[in-house]
């Protein structure tokens, strides 16, 4: 019961906290828990200056959110979905209209929680907008599967409670002091990343992502984290700020978008990241790389006399090749790497905190393994080889698309000089400082 007291006063002081207003109240309307930000944006509409009901308060603005709620027939369920509610016109070309985003949750018989936002620049912020309004649904809705924490300024864990026994089955001993990486399978997460996603927080009020996390045990799950911080002073020295985080087992609902992520997301032949996703994700370790620089490279592969394979074996021959090589470059690389098929039988490998030795490294064991395996297409044994070049970023780079081109320069030497080799070579290699994240 302690424990379960303790995960409750821990959940309320992250969401009183929260980067969204939270609103907890009766059916009709009358308010029970109201954190800061609601009450700071609320406030401005009230006629009297309290705030003892919902409904009244979002009358002049939102008439129709009393009738939406006693017309909802379900007993649980969402009422309105990221309502937009214009508070003022704005002045053209001098200030923006003021719009505030309403989500409300019916949690039983008795109860409501709204999300309330600023979304006055949404056009700028929309999309985190409603991944942080989903997040807290999720989190109200499926209270006894999340694990909470709080961070110091370098994502270090600071306190520890049987949430996160729960779903992740480690003990304080084993997590106080520890980097955020714990959870996180080798290789799956940076220091850089880890920065990267406080920076995040602290500009965007949380940073939020999906992907396989730890168990003490040593088993897998699919896992959504958000880390958000726990003042949005910006004023706050850095070594003083704090950060909650909090992870949740969303393993049973991953299968059910996995199918429309893969149609999306997805090369359909090798089933490895497409030509869209690699440059999205491009986009956003560059955009990382200009505000902090570090370490980035990049490692364009193509497969050697292709078109022969095609004409002898046929295409469907072809074809188990372009798997074969897409399942040996994804057994290569770290997980926070991107592998993609950018087209016919060029491939691409995005490698963040990784200078250009250490993505001389990876493609070299990726050439030597597929040089030494065979594929096997019926009683047919197909063995083929491919030819790599590296390129990493630096301050003359104007772009992903530059440093496409100077992969795929070397490549191109790759293959003048014989084919089945990765360029530069180690030789030819001018590094600027030790090696870095190596795969």
């Amino acid at each position: 019961m302690e424990n379960l007291e303790s995960e409750y006063e821990a959940l309320l002081q992250f969401l009183y906290l929260a980067p969204v207003g939270i609103v907890q109240t009766a059916l009709d309307g009358s308010i029970a828990m109201i954190n800061p930000l609601s009450a700071q944006l609320l406030m401005p509409l009230s006629r009297d200056g309290s705030l003892d009901n919902l409904f009244d308060a979002l009358e002049q603005v939102a008439p129709e959110l009393r009738n939406m709620v006693s017309q909802f027939p379900q007993p649980h369920g969402t009422v309105c979905d990221s309502l937009r509610v214009q508070l003022s016109a704005g002045i053209p070309g001098k200030k923006d209209a003021r719009m505030l985003s309403l989500t409300v949750l019916k949690l039983d018989d008795s109860r409501m929680m709204a999300v309330i936002s600023d979304i006055t620049q949404a056009v700028r912020r929309e999309r985190q907008l409603k991944q942080s309004e989903a997040w807290f649904s999720a989190v109200l809705t499926g209270i006894t599967d999340y694990a909470l924490m709080s961070l110091d300024p370098s994502g270090r864990v600071e306190s520890w409670n049987q949430s996160i026994a729960r779903v992740t089955g480690y003990s304080e001993r084993a997590v106080i002091g520890r980097q955020i990486s714990l959870f996180h399978p080798s290789g799956a997460i940076t220091s850089d990343r880890i920065a990267d996603r406080l920076v995040e927080a602290d500009a965007n009020g949380w940073s939020l992502d999906n992907g396989w996390c730890m168990r003490a045990d040593g088993s897998r799950f699919w896992g959504n984290t958000m880390i958000a911080p726990l003042s949005r002073d910006d004023d706050l020295p850095e070594e003083e700020r704090g950060y909650a985080l909090i992870i949740r087992d969303i393993t049973d609902k991953r299968e059910a978008g996995d199918s429309v992520l893969r149609a999306s997301a997805c090369d359909y032949l090798t089933g490895i990241a497409n030509r869209r996703t690699f440059f999205e994700a491009a986009e956003l370790e560059l955009e990382r790389w200009r505000r902090f620089p570090r370490p980035l490279s990049v490692v364009a592969i193509d497969a050697d006399f292709f078109k022969q394979i095609n004409d002898t074996w046929g295409h469907p021959a072809g074809d188990e090749v372009l798997r074969n090589l897409a399942q040996t470059l994804s057994a290569t690389v770290r997980e926070i790497d991107v592998v993609a098929r950018l087209g016919g039988e060029e491939f691409a490998a995005l490698l963040p905190s990784t200078d250009l030795e250490g993505a001389f490294k990876l493609a070299e064991r990726f050439r030597t393994a597929v040089e030494s395996q065979r594929v096997m297409v019926g009683s047919q044994e197909i063995r083929y080889t491919v030819s790599v070049g590296v390129a990493s970023m630096d301050s003359q780079i104007s772009g992903m698309d530059q440093l496409l081109k100077l992969a795929d320069s070397a490549l191109y030497a790759a293959k003048k000089a014989g084919r089945n080799q990765v360029w530069p070579r180690r030789s030819d290699h001018v590094l600027a400082g030790p090696e870095v994240g190596a795969a």
